[in-house]
């Protein structure tokens, strides 16, 4: 028999006590939770599959609460029901019950499915900042911004929020919620322009009105630490933010301009960035080459290619490979993306004089086996990584350079000897990222000719036959992609390589014919093999790796 449901429930109650909201022993023991729910002639589920979950009935179920009981309304035999993970919290039900509106027959679950449960639902509900925006009214630059109390807020608990900080985590949600890597905030004339970098095009979004313009930068401020009365100069930021159990690290960029303070959010996804090493799509045969360089006792790995092409994220994976217990690896970078366990990090602060070149003095003190160099920008990092190189350490760097070859030339151009750099180089790896295509939407049609000669000698097979290119765009994807693919190429010091070097290593033709010649993928052939494939487009393919003279000799 139901009990009489509370005298007065105008909204959900507060979260319980610690006690209250303490783990049950058994969180994990399957067969217990199944003998505990018959016991009380419950029904009982050990997954929640997708059919189960509605966002709509959460309407009136803060997530702070439903996390806190461990209780979800979901649909269950072409009703409503209540899973929950304390089937002997009849109040908590009830309350459920009044705010929905009907009665919830109880489901019981472990309580690390409930959890799971719930962060799947809220995060899949529907909120957008355009509809926050049409249902907001009366906005004024005016509204107070709420500090930050928490170190990361919660973007899925934004219902006792102001609207300014509700709007703002609504569009770091949407940007979550599309893979989004970067959020701009443009001040125009009569309004503010968002967009999101999503597989690294823009995409305009809901446009705040200008009058909220102030109060969104100062939110953004606030949650990064800035100054908000300083807005005569830039600024850098960071801050945290969660997606349930999720943490996200934004970094904060702010620079004054004509119409007010342009703001760009880089949002660090962590699951994305510390791939395994064998999920970044290398050829094997370069994968096999790349990873047997791993392995190696010293020298100088670079990894090469432009501003976003996932030159971090194949560090991170390779030195994840290596053996952490036994071998000291310590990193220099600007900034610090991500911790990675059981390797020393240094960051590099140019202000107060610690560059790459004074951080990499220092870190050879520390008895390192393994050391990354963020970025190899001058002479002095590059003759100091080069030797550390020669004198018994494994050293891998960066360099922004369009291939293989180019990074070669980078460093003779540096002031690297050539004598030097041939006997220090164990490979040099470029790569880029291009769109993958949407393989529900995708379409096939004959290649441009001028396209296909802008791929030089390896575009000359594709001739006359049709390709895969995007399709109009469908509800699994933006504008016929989705996701990106690596394109990669691996130039491997071989004793042919080492004389060319020491032949003269600023001339990277040779060094081009000779990896064109080789075994591996050049970066057009790497390409070449997923334009065929169906993988990517020919006009993302040109976009990536250039057009005529970034791809000749390959």
């Amino acid at each position: 028999m139901r009990r009489a449901a509370p005298k007065v429930k105008t909204h959900m109650p507060q979260p319980p006590t610690t006690s209250e909201s303490a783990p049950d022993a058994a969180d994990g023991d399957v067969i217990a939770w199944r003998e505990r729910a018959a016991a009380l002639g419950l029904a009982f589920v050990e997954t929640v599959p997708d059919a189960m979950l509605d966002a709509e009935l959460t309407r009136g179920v803060p997530v702070e609460w439903a996390r806190a009981h461990l209780v979800l309304p979901v649909r269950w035999k072409d009703g409503t029901a209540l899973l929950t993970a304390r089937p002997e919290a009849v109040d908590r039900q009830e309350e459920a019950a009044l705010v929905l509106g009907t009665d919830l027959e109880p489901i019981v679950a472990p309580p690390a499915v409930v959890r799971e449960a719930i962060e799947r639902c809220y995060f899949s509900r529907e909120d957008s900042p355009e509809r926050f925006l049409r249902g907001l009214q009366g906005a004024t630059s005016g509204q107070s911004v709420a500090p930050v109390r928490r170190a990361a807020d919660d973007l899925l608990e934004a219902a006792e929020e102001a609207p300014v900080a509700q709007l703002v985590n609504l569009i770091l949600l949407e940007a979550v919620r599309q893979r989004a890597s970067d959020i701009h905030f443009e001040p125009m004339e009569s309004r503010l322009r968002v967009r999101y970098r999503v597989d690294g095009v823009l995409y305009d979004q809901a446009a705040p009105p200008k009058n909220m313009e102030q109060a969104v930068v100062s939110r953004i401020k606030v949650m990064a630490h800035l100054d908000i009365a300083e807005k005569r100069l830039p600024q850098d930021g960071m801050a945290r933010v969660r997606v349930g159990e999720r943490e996200i690290d934004v970094r904060v960029s702010t620079v004054p301009v004509a119409d007010g303070e342009r703001v760009v959010l880089r949002l660090l996804h962590q699951d994305a960035s510390l791939l395994p090493l064998t999920d970044l799509g290398m050829p094997p045969p370069i994968f096999e080459r790349f990873d047997a360089l791993l392995r190696e006792a010293w020298g100088l790995i670079v990894v090469c290619g432009p501003t976003g092409s996932g030159k971090t994220t194949t560090l991170y994976a390779a030195l994840r490979r290596l053996d952490t217990a036994r071998r000291n690896i310590l990193t220099i970078e600007e900034p610090i993306e991500y911790r990675l366990p059981h390797i020393g990090q240094m960051q590099v602060k140019p202000k107060i004089g610690l560059t790459f070149a004074r951080a990499l003095r220092h870190v050879l003190r520390q008895d390192p086996d393994v050391i990354l160099v963020g970025e190899t920008r001058d002479q002095e990092t590059a003759e100091i990584a080069v030797r550390a190189s020669l004198t018994g350490h494994l050293v891998f760097t960066t360099l922004h350079t369009g291939d293989a070859a180019g990074a070669v030339v980078r460093l003779a151009d540096m002031g690297v000897e050539s004598f030097l750099l041939a006997d220090a180089l164990r490979g040099a790896l470029a790569q880029r990222l291009a769109r993958r295509l949407c393989p529900r939407c995708r379409i096939r049609r004959p290649a441009d000719e001028r396209d296909l000669s802008a791929l030089g000698e390896v575009g000359r097979s594709l001739r006359g036959q049709p390709l895969w290119a995007a399709g109009a765009g469908c509800p699994s994807c933006l504008a016929g992609y989705r996701g990106r693919l690596g394109l990669f190429e691996l130039l491997v010091t071989d004793d042919a390589v080492r004389a060319l070097v020491r032949a003269g290593a600023r001339d990277p033709e040779p060094l081009r014919r000779h990896l064109a010649a080789g075994a591996l993928n050049t970066l057009a052939k790497d390409g070449l093999a997923k334009l065929e494939a169906g993988e990517t487009s020919l006009d993302e393919l040109l976009y990536a790796i250039g057009r005529a003279e970034n791809t000749s000799g390959t």
